[in-house]
C-alpha cells in the first residue's frame, strides 16, 4: 500500500516540489519557470516519405562495383612502399 502511494506520487512529485520550500525538498532559488506549453516530441512512428530516386539496374550496379574495385586496386598499388623486398 505504501509503495503504491509512493509510485502514484512520483508523477506529481515534481509539480509538488515547485510549491515546497527549499528546506523541505523543494526547488532551489533561481530555477527557471516550467514551460506552459509542453514541447512537441518528434514523430518517431511516422514513416519517412518514399525516396525520389530509383533503384540501380543490374548493369549500373555491376559498373559501380567494377569502378570501386578498380579504384581500390589503383590506390593499393600506389600505396606500396618503394624498395620494399618482395
Amino acid at each position: 500500500m505504501v509503495a503504491a502511494t509512493g509510485l502514484a506520487g512520483c508523477s506529481a512529485g515534481s509539480m509538488m516540489a515547485e510549491h515546497m520550500p527549499t528546506a523541505a525538498g523543494g526547488l532551489p532559488e533561481g530555477v527557471p519557470q516550467r514551460p506552459t506549453k509542453p514541447s512537441a516530441f518528434p514523430a518517431v512512428h511516422d514513416m519517412p516519405p518514399p525516396r525520389g530516386s530509383t533503384v540501380l539496374t543490374d548493369a549500373e550496379q555491376k559498373k559501380l562495383e567494377d569502378d570501386l574495385i578498380a579504384a581500390r586496386n589503383r590506390t593499393a598499388s600506389e600505396a606500396k612502399p618503394v624498395g620494399r623486398p618482395d
